[in-house]
C-alpha cells in the first residue's frame, strides 16, 4: 500500500515525505528540508554559481572598462549561457587559427623589469644618491630601513610618502630630477648584461614572444642605456616613469605595459628581482619570475618562480606559467550539494513526525 501511494504520488509531481525524517533499507535517519524536496541539487548548484558569475563579471566589467583586453559582449550569446566566454578569446579575429592560438598557453607575453634583471644590478648607487641629494637639501639622511622601503618607487612617490621632504610638486619634479642625475654621474653610463639575460632574450625574439620593459627611470635614461646595450627595437612596449603616477608595490606599470601589449594579465610573465615585484605582479593577476640578483632566493619563494640566471628558464617553463585554470577566467566550479546523514547516536532536537508512526 505504502508503494502504490508512493508511486502515485511521485507520478502528480508531489513528495510522499510529509515528515522531516525518512527511513532507507540501512535504517538511518536522513535530514531533509522542504527546499530540498521542491527543486533538483544541479538546479540549486547552477543557480547559485550563475549569481556568483553574475557577481564577479560586474566587477571585472568595472575594473577593465576601456581598456584593449576587455571582454567582448557582441557575440550572439544566449542570456545565462553556461560556462562564460573565454577572457583570451577575442571574437573580433575572423581568422579562427588566430582566435585558437590566443586561447592556447604559448600565446603569452613577457614583461621585464631592466635593473637586476636584464642588466647589472646598482643598488649602490642608488644608495649614494638618496644621500647626495639629503646633503644638498639639507636633510637627515635616510636610514637603512627607509632605503629599502623606496626600492621600486618613483622618486616624486618616494620623496612625498617614505622621506616626507616636500609635498610641493615642482619640488618634487626638481628634487627627482636632480636626483636622477646624481645617479647617472655615480653610474657613469655603463651597463652590463647579465649573465644569461641576453641569451634568454635571444630565445624568446626567436619564438616572437611580444617583450615589454618597464623601469621608474626617466624614458630619456632608459632608451640611452637600451641603445648603448645594443637592445633597440627588441622590446615592443617601453614603461617608463612619465607614464604611471606610481610606482611598486602598485600594480599600475605592469597593468599598463600588458594593456600596450594587448594581453589579458593572466597571460603575462614579470620578470623581476624584488618582493615588490612580486606583490604588484600578483596584484595584477599576472605570474611572476623572480630573479635573485641582490635577494638570496629563500625570500622570493611568494614568486611562481625563483631562478639564478635567465638561461636557466625555456619556452616549455613560461608555457606551463601561461597554462592558467579554467576558474582564473571566470568561470566557477560547479558547486556539489550534499544529503545531510544524522547519526542516531546523537538525539536530534528537532521535533519531527517518523514516518513509521504516522504510517
Amino acid at each position: 500500500m505504502v508503494e502504490s501511494i508512493a508511486s502515485t504520488a511521485s507520478l502528480l509531481g508531489h513528495t510522499p515525505i510529509l515528515g522531516l525524517f525518512m527511513k532507507d533499507c540501512s535504517f538511518k535517519r536522513f535530514a531533509i528540508s522542504p527546499n530540498r524536496c521542491n527543486r533538483s541539487n544541479k538546479a540549486r548548484a547552477m543557480e547559485l554559481t550563475k549569481d556568483v558569475f553574475n557577481f564577479r563579471k560586474e566587477e571585472e566589467n568595472r575594473f577593465i572598462k576601456g581598456s584593449d583586453y576587455h571582454i567582448d559582449t557582441t557575440m550572439d550569446r544566449k542570456p545565462g549561457l553556461w560556462p562564460p566566454n573565454n577572457k583570451a578569446d577575442k571574437p573580433a579575429l575572423q581568422n579562427p587559427l588566430l582566435r585558437l592560438e590566443r586561447m592556447g598557453c604559448g600565446w603569452l607575453g613577457a614583461i621585464f623589469e631592466w635593473e637586476g634583471v636584464i642588466v647589472d644590478d646598482s643598488s649602490d648607487h642608488e644608495k649614494q644618491s638618496w644621500l647626495v641629494l639629503s646633503q644638498e637639501e639639507g636633510k637627515s639622511p635616510p636610514p637603512a630601513f627607509m632605503l629599502r622601503r623606496i626600492e621600486g618607487m618613483k622618486n616624486e612617490q618616494a620623496i612625498s610618502e617614505v622621506l616626507c621632504w616636500s609635498r610641493d610638486p615642482s619640488e618634487l619634479k626638481r628634487m627627482s630630477l636632480r636626483k636622477e642625475q646624481i645617479y647617472q654621474a655615480l653610474q657613469g653610463g655603463v651597463y652590463r648584461f647579465r649573465d644569461g639575460s641576453k641569451e634568454f632574450i635571444n630565445v624568446l625574439t626567436r619564438y616572437n614572444i611580444p617583450m615589454g620593459l618597464v623601469s621608474t627611470r626617466p624614458r630619456n635614461n632608459i632608451e640611452e642605456a637600451i641603445g648603448s646595450i645594443g637592445l633597440n627595437g627588441v622590446f615592443n612596449v617601453v614603461v617608463t616613469a612619465e607614464d604611471v603616477y606610481r610606482g611598486k608595490p602598485d600594480p599600475e606599470m605592469f597593468a599598463y605595459a600588458a594593456q600596450l601589449l594587448q594581453f589579458i594579465p593572466e597571460r603575462c610573465i614579470v620578470f623581476g628581482n624584488s618582493n615588490l615585484s612580486v606583490e604588484a605582479a600578483h596584484e595584477a593577476k599576472m605570474k611572476c619570475v623572480a630573479v635573485a640578483s641582490k635577494h638570496p632566493v629563500y625570500e622570493l619563494t611568494a614568486a611562481d618562480l625563483v631562478v639564478r640566471w635567465l638561461d636557466e628558464l625555456s619556452v616549455v617553463d613560461l608555457k606551463h606559467l601561461a597554462d592558467v585554470e579554467t576558474s582564473e577566467f571566470g568561470a566557477e566550479p560547479e558547486v556539489e550539494m550534499e544529503l545531510e546523514v544524522e547519526d542516531d547516536s546523537y538525539p536530534s532536537s528537532r521535533v519531527a513526525v517518523d514516518d513509521h508512526d504516522f504510517w
